[in-house]
């Protein structure tokens, strides 16, 4: 089996860890916090250093918030980059810039050591189901390679392209997700505030041509007023940001997203920044004075 190397255990990577360790392959663990007691138990090892991380691993996986925090993963003191070694592999799982990804993957290249970047789809639910989406960039040879993990970890892997694909394809993944929380608790909101019940708007709309994930399992959220975080708002505030500079940079228009993000930030303001991403519909329902539904409706 596979020595890997696993960076970043939070709501995310804990899970992901657990599920390599219970396949089998012996982890080399390091985590911003404490190592969670539960890896350790199942054979986890805990390292002091990234650095040694990356010697002691022949796959090097990190899962970390966002761009500046994988950078410093790689390259900071101590970093991934200073342990690596002629064909070793740096998979980057984690939600971050495709300009930023295509030049961490060259100045790990440059080490003699091969480079994905494989952001996930699917939340904490995928991650401790094993069921995430996971959309890869990099060369063909690195992902036939580390494909047998990304089994254990998830069902729907897609190698899309080079080195930056992976993370472009996430970027569109969380504007059509984004836009669909919005469309859903426009819609929901809209029920309500017209008189119906919500609860059996939605479940007619469930059987016709307007069902989908977001409706089944946000809507659901929106109307049990459940927005305890399976991917918190100020995670998905970060990927629209993504998206929106990439458009800049594109010469691109995308005014729904920008839309989606300004209802983010409403919630944001509001101390909802640690909230679910479905709980965007607060952001309507504070315009509207209005709730889609009430605490356990």
């Amino acid at each position: 089996m596979t020595d890997i190397g696993f960076i970043g255990l939070g709501v995310m990577g804990r899970p992901m860890a657990a599920n390599l360790i219970a396949a089998g392959h012996k982890l080399f663990l390091r985590s911003a916090h404490s190592v969670p007691d539960d890896l350790l138990k199942a054979g986890g090892v805990v390292c002091a250093t990234n650095k040694e991380v990356a010697q002691k691993a022949d796959i090097i996986i990190t899962m970390v918030p966002d761009t500046p925090q994988v950078e410093d993963v790689l390259f900071g003191k101590d970093g991934v980059a200073s342990g690596l070694a002629r064909g070793k592999v740096v998979v980057d799982m984690s939600s971050i810039s495709p300009i930023a990804t295509k030049d961490f993957a060259k100045r790990v290249n440059a080490l003699g050591a091969d480079y994905l970047d494989a952001p996930v789809s699917g939340g904490e639910v995928g991650a401790k189901a094993a069921s995430l989406t996971i959309m890869v960039g990099g060369p063909e040879a690195a992902f036939d390679r580390v494909k047998p993990i990304f089994e254990k970890l998830g069902k729907n892997i897609t190698l899309v392209g080079g080195n930056g694909d992976g993370q472009t394809t996430k970027v569109a993944n969380q504007i059509i997700v984004a836009l669909n929380i919005e469309a859903v608790a426009e819609a929901l909101l809209f029920a309500a505030k017209a008189g119906a019940d919500p609860a059996k708007v939605r479940q007619a709309l469930m059987g016709g041509f307007a069902s989908s994930r977001i409706l089944e399992v946000h809507g659901e959220r929106m109307i049990k007023r459940t927005f305890d975080p399976g991917f918190r708002i100020e995670l998905h505030q970060k990927d629209l940001n993504l998206a929106l500079q990439g458009a800049k940079t594109l010469g691109v228009s995308l005014p729904n997203t920008a839309s989606a993000q300004q209802l983010f930030n409403v919630c944001a303001a509001h101390g909802g920044g640690a909230w679910d991403h479905s709980a965007l519909v607060r952001a309507l329902e504070i315009m509207a004075d209005h709730e889609v539904a009430k605490k356990g409706g």
